[in-house]
């Protein structure tokens, strides 16, 4: 039997109902942390500890960007800015009165006959000199609070980074404190909330107030240039053009599979769309895919391939070149490539390496006194430069270890004539196929190749060479890299050199000044092994060292000048799909390609 009446029974009833309709879960429960504790020296919010701190002493004289070193530390954190506008009447009063005071204390030192307080005359001027800027209305007066708290995993995380702060500031004459048994009221502050709960206030004028500005932090952002990626320290745009530097040359360090080669695809891509010409030397023929998808040409450098570079070919001289500068360049980079050819050179076999180049050009009425315009119908081969060698006396060792390109399995390759015509603005030369010890031959000879082409017309380019180490093998190639990097700038040319090794790179007598003669530096993902060397290179600190350790793919250092950040690259969905270096994505794209062209 209920003891409840109908009225009863129907308000229970409803009750139930309404309790069964009501949001158990809602967003404050999502975002709010599983649990809050308040001590006297930090919070706990979940596992996260928390740490509120006040600036309450600043020196005389503050420069711009002094907050810089706080706000680029890898370390999450909240900043508050507290600015409380003071009537400058009543700061007038006040100063009168100081300076009242300050005058009548420097006239009675004075009178007694006392050695002079330089910092009593100091802040009589001070006082004077803010006086005049305030009544002419140059300055006004603030009230300034600046809180910080900081996030941290554990407390040992914490100390770390109160240690660092303290050394930021204190090395500034900035001094630091924790809002001790006020760490609610910190945290509160520094949260968007506009409560200034911690009133530790400075009196601050407008001078020294605008070099709290905190956007300084590391950028890298122009008004022209290219998106290189996103700056890891602040989130703003890498917008850069490297034509605008002393030099426009880049070096890339990395190791394999952290990115570089896709990190280059997507500088080359977005270059191209301002109309710069690119031309790439790729040892494993990554680039043919992008070369395809743009509309420029690739040429398969190899011994059986149909394409063939003449060694001995020679640029159309420009208006400021002189003749016998061309030709005497020529014959030296000639030299430096048949010593790596024939393996080494005795001084006396340099000596007739040299007679001999000369007299081959010269056979063929190329000299200082004929007209330039005829040595391209004229071009020697190698098999005309080994005619020469073998009659000249003390040459029959040379003349026989020639013979192998010019007769023997390399001849089709090595004593031809060049059949490569540069039109597009993207070219690509892929020696992937070239065999392991030629290819530092090859790439010797495309790069002269390609030298002649550049000093021939001046224009924007940019000159790629991939897995340069190989090149660096030998003395002649170093030498030669470095005189195309040197050099480069007077004919609008950027070049990029790549390589994943590192140590080698820099066992060259040439590798530490190539990268001296780069603006433009980007370090991606090492291996333990390279960082020591990286370190001693680029003056990296021990953060900078761990980021490039622990760095995902496509992250890492750009230095461009005397600046660096930590840079993501990011590419469209577009972009990807063009310089994508994924074999299984590359497949894809090109059997999706292959459909499109059957139905049109």
């Amino acid at each position: 039997m209920s003891f409840f009446s109908k009225k009863e029974n129907k308000q229970k009833g409803e009750t139930e109902e309404r309790f069964f309709e009501e949001e158990t879960l809602n967003i404050k429960d999502i975002i709010a942390p599983p649990y809050i504790g308040i001590t006297q020296d930090h919070i706990n919010l979940g596992e996260k500890f928390t740490k509120s701190f006040f600036i309450f002493s600043y020196p005389r004289y503050l420069n711009t960007g002094w907050l810089s070193p706080a706000i680029n530390l890898n370390v999450p954190m909240d900043i508050s800015f507290f600015i409380h506008p003071v009537n400058s009447e009543l700061i007038l009063k006040k100063l009168r009165s100081k300076i009242t005071q300050v005058s009548s204390e420097l006239m009675e030192r004075q009178e007694k006959g006392l050695i002079r307080d330089p910092a009593l005359e100091t802040g009589y001027q001070d006082i004077e000199t803010l006086r005049d800027k305030i009544i002419t209305a140059q300055e006004k007066m603030f009230r300034f609070g600046l809180y910080i708290t900081v996030y941290r995993d554990n407390a040992e995380q914490m100390r770390e980074v109160e240690s660092t702060l303290r050394s930021i500031f204190e090395s500034r004459l900035i001094y630091i404190k924790p809002a001790l048994f006020k760490q609610k009221e910190g945290f509160i502050s520094t949260s968007p909330y506009g409560m200034d709960l911690l009133s530790v206030h400075i009196p601050m004028n407008t001078e020294p107030l605008s070099t709290t500005f905190p956007f300084t932090s590391f950028d890298l952002s122009s008004n022209e240039g290219i998106l290189y990626g996103i700056n890891g320290h602040n989130n703003s745009l890498v917008l850069f053009d490297r034509f605008t530097l002393e030099n426009s040359n880049m070096v890339v360090f990395a190791k394999s599979g952290s990115g570089k080669s896709y990190a280059i695809k997507l500088e080359i891509l977005r270059y191209l769309m301002w109309g710069v010409d690119v031309i790439v030397i790729d040892p494993e023929n990554e680039y043919e895919f992008l070369a395809d998808g743009v509309g420029g040409d690739f040429f398969k450098i190899s011994l059986t391939s149909d394409y063939h570079v003449n060694p001995f070919d020679l640029p159309v001289p420009g208006p400021d070149d002189s003749v016998d500068d061309i030709l005497r360049s020529n014959v030296i980079n000639l030299v430096g490539l048949l010593r790596i050819m024939l393996g080494g050179l005795t001084p006396e076999e340099d000596s007739i390496l040299d007679q001999a180049l000369t007299e081959t050009y010269a056979i063929r009425d190329i000299t200082p006194q004929s007209d330039p315009a005829t040595w391209q119908e004229n071009i020697p081969v190698m098999s005309d430069f080994a005619e020469i060698l073998e009659n000249m006396t003390g040459a029959e060792s040379l003349a026989r270890r020639l013979k192998k390109f010019t007769q023997g399995t390399f001849a089709g390759f090595f004593n031809r004539k060049s059949n490569i015509t540069i039109e597009k603005n993207f070219i690509v030369f892929g020696i992937r196929d070239m065999e392991e010890s030629l290819k530092p031959i090859a790439l010797f000879m495309v790069m002269r190749y390609v030298w002649n082409i550049i000093r021939s017309t001046v224009k924007k380019r940019i000159l790629v060479i991939d897995e340069a180490w190989w090149l660096m093998q030998s003395e002649d190639g170093a030498s030669f890299l470095f005189g195309l990097v040197k050099r480069g700038r007077k004919y609008w040319l950027g070049v990029t050199t790549i390589t994943q090794d590192i140590e080698d790179f820099m066992k060259s007598s040439y590798g530490k000044a190539i990268i001296t003669n780069s603006s433009l530096q980007l370090l991606l993902k090492q291996s333990p092994a390279a960082l020591d060397v990286l370190q001693t290179t680029f003056d990296l600190t021990e953060q900078e060292k761990t980021l490039l350790l622990d760095a995902n793919v496509g992250e890492g250092l750009f230095f461009a000048g005397k600046k660096h950040v930590y840079i993501g690259v990011k590419a469209s969905y577009t972009e990807d799909q063009i310089i994508t270096t994924s074999p299984g994505e590359v497949e894809k794209i090109r059997e999706a390609r292959k459909k499109l062209q059957q139905q049109q």
